[in-house]
């Protein structure tokens, strides 16, 4: 059961109880089309002429694994490599505190960066130990890129199946639209600000698309059930009123997430700033776009009562017949 519907009905529209006064959202539809189309072109604008940061996931580069005496300080790790002229290293722990992974794009590796990396870090620790040192092809990096961009459609072509089955197909429509909204404004962002893309990212966008559909499927829900419920309304005022009774749901999980989010993009470290970063962007425009793209663009779609009714219809036919 929603959260809109534990509440008390303390307002009502022309007899129907709603735990808030009405709001018309459809009403201002067309800005928030303004508004997206407007964030849409910047973030392709900057895709097409700034391109992306590709991190060593997808460019190659060094892994070099190595084991600290005692609990190793990744700032002061990290700043031992920005004085040596290392900017963009990654550095994150492995298991425990004392075993470190640095990873360095192709250009800083040479056939002596072990033993360079041990003499930079003896500062910090005498007794460090470089276990292993791994090089990352390019051909490496192609083929990373081709598996998080056929995953990305996988789960694009599954989730336009299962909208398609569920719902009608104004609905589904505006659901996938929506969901490409989401993706193409995340994306876009981390092309503006040049932050580092790697394989996490990829994981960000997954959850996002699920989290946006979500989002606009509990919207969805109420939409069909109060389509078939109330007969007397138009089409514009029963999204309105779908709208209001699922909007503390929808709220209240989006806040709570980003409570988590937020935490994680703080406190989280270098080694999941990128997917937290597109966490908290990706939630932020899924809740904007399951209210004023998905449905708004089933409602100008023409989605009426009749099409929430077809399957009802034949079967009251079917049972006339006999």
């Amino acid at each position: 059961m929603s959260v809109s519907t534990n509440l008390k009905q303390k307002h009502e529209y022309k007899g129907i109880g709603l735990p808030f006064s009405l709001f018309h959202f459809m009403k201002f539809r067309k800005l928030g089309y303004l508004f997206s189309i407007i964030v849409i072109f910047l973030s392709l604008f900057s895709i097409f002429t700034k391109g992306f940061n590709w991190g060593l996931d997808f460019t190659g580069g060094v892994i070099i694994d190595t084991h600290f005496s005692q609990p190793a300080d990744l700032e002061q790790v990290r700043s031992t490599l920005k004085n040596h002229g290392i900017e963009s290293a990654l550095v994150q722990t492995t298991g425990s505190s004392n075993d470190v992974a640095i990873r360095l794009p192709a250009s800083a590796s040479d056939s002596n960066i072990g033993n360079n990396i041990k003499d930079m870090m003896t500062a910090l620790d005498k007794d460090i130990q470089i276990r292993a040192v791994e090089f990352v092809g390019p051909n490496v990096g192609e083929e990373l890129t081709q598996g998080a961009i056929y995953a990305t459609l996988a789960t694009l072509i599954m989730l336009l199946a299962y909208v398609g089955m569920r719902f009608e197909w104004r609905l589904g429509l505006g659901g996938i639209l929506a969901l490409a909204h989401d993706v193409i404004v995340t994306i876009g962002v981390f092309s503006f600000l040049q932050i580092e893309i790697d394989l996490t990212f990829v994981a960000a966008i997954l959850t996002v698309v699920g989290y946006s559909l979500n989002d606009s499927i509990v919207v969805f829900d109420r939409v069909r059930e109060n389509f078939r419920k109330i007969r007397r309304l138009r089409s514009e005022e029963i999204i309105n009123i779908s709208l209001t009774q699922t909007l503390s749901r929808t709220l209240m999980t989006s806040i709570t997430t980003l409570f988590v989010v937020f935490s994680l993009l703080f406190f989280g470290g270098p080694s999941i700033y990128s997917f937290s970063l597109a966490l908290l962007i990706g939630i932020g425009f899924g809740t904007y776009s399951s209210i004023f793209v998905a449905i708004a663009l089933a409602f100008d779609f023409r989605l009426d009562r009749e099409h929430m009714l077809i399957k009802v219809v034949e079967k009251e036919e079917f049972q006339e017949g006999l």
